[in-house]
């Protein structure tokens, strides 16, 4: 199954989503699913909160307006539905769209969940033991299409959690240097597929300035913070935005050409799939991004 997915994400997808694109209606969304299609991007990512729109809900109505595209989750947040619905929605959906549907979990962020009102935990079993639910689920009820899973996972005992017990990881706000980590961890039989941010904007200033403004405040107990301490940024690279240094480790900016630099970096990195993030504060924005990178791709990333 791993193989067959692989062949059809090509090298290069799309991330596409967050807290900008909360009110976006859902016919803006088929007409973006289509024109990214259309482009020759393999795959359309997109994150869930708890209480916004339903990952699951959406990865339908995208598989619907598109033919080959492949829909994954980037994430399903754990916390906003029960092991055994989130099982038996990703098998619904892998019925009805063969080999289109790869499924993103995770566990989120502290802050986010406990907001929620939920006790967070401890991250790790949390995770474990909801694998063991949803796998508890699958012998109960066996699909009758197979899907990929994928885990969010950024520290190395998630990440072989990931390795053990799903088909590999996807990983976000994550450099370089933290793919090649990964793909060490996970071995070459597992899928990693992270996620890379971009602007189109040649001027450093400003090109740091939307990355700063799109990320905004970060928060020193989130995961991202702590992988970028665990791969040797300071506390100080994280004040104001983020620094200079960290923002460029993060956001590839620059002409198309600089950009599918990174994506290649990432990809001679160890990464089998990457998902490009237009940081776009509109859809037509982001799709405007979109048309213009893939023109500098590397030759056969669609």
């Amino acid at each position: 199954m791993i193989t067959e997915v692989k062949a059809k994400l090509g090298r290069v997808g799309v991330w596409l989503g967050g807290r900008r694109f909360h009110d976006t209606p859902v016919e803006s969304w088929r007409h973006a699913v289509r024109r990214i299609e259309q482009l020759g991007y393999g795959s359309l990512w997109g994150p869930e909160g708890i209480g916004g729109k339903d990952a699951l809900a959406n990865a339908g109505i995208q598989l619907a307006a598109s033919r080959h595209l492949l829909i994954g989750t980037g994430i399903a947040n754990i916390w906003a539905r029960h092991p055994a619905t989130m099982q038996g929605g990703a098998a619904t959906l892998a019925e009805a769209y063969p080999g289109r549907f790869v499924l993103g979990i995770g566990v989120s962020q502290r802050l986010l969940v406990e907001a929620g009102g939920l006790d967070y935990g401890r991250p790790l079993k949390v995770m474990r033991d909801y694998l063991d639910e949803m796998d508890q689920a699958m012998t109960r009820n066996p699909p009758a299409a197979p899907f990929v899973r994928v885990l969010a996972a950024l520290q190395p005992r998630m990440v072989q959690l990931a390795r053990d017990r799903t088909d590999g990881v996807h990983s976000y706000a994550a450099p370089v240097e933290h793919t090649a980590l990964v793909r060490e961890a996970l071995g070459s039989d597992k899928l990693l597929i992270p996620e890379q941010a971009f602007v189109i904007e040649p001027d450093p200033e400003q090109a740091r300035a939307i990355a700063r403004r799109y990320r905004g405040k970060i928060s020193s107990d989130s995961p991202y913070a702590r992988n970028w301490l665990r791969l040797g940024y300071g506390h100080q690279d994280m004040a104001n935005g983020g620094s200079d240094r960290l923002v460029d480790a993060l956001v590839a900016w620059g002409t198309p050409d600089a950009i599918a630099a990174r994506v290649q970096a990432q990809l001679d990195a160890g990464a089998d799939h990457v998902l490009v993030h237009p940081l776009a504060d509109d859809m037509s924005t982001a799709i405007e991004q979109l048309e213009h990178l893939a023109s500098a791709l590397p030759p056969g990333w669609g």
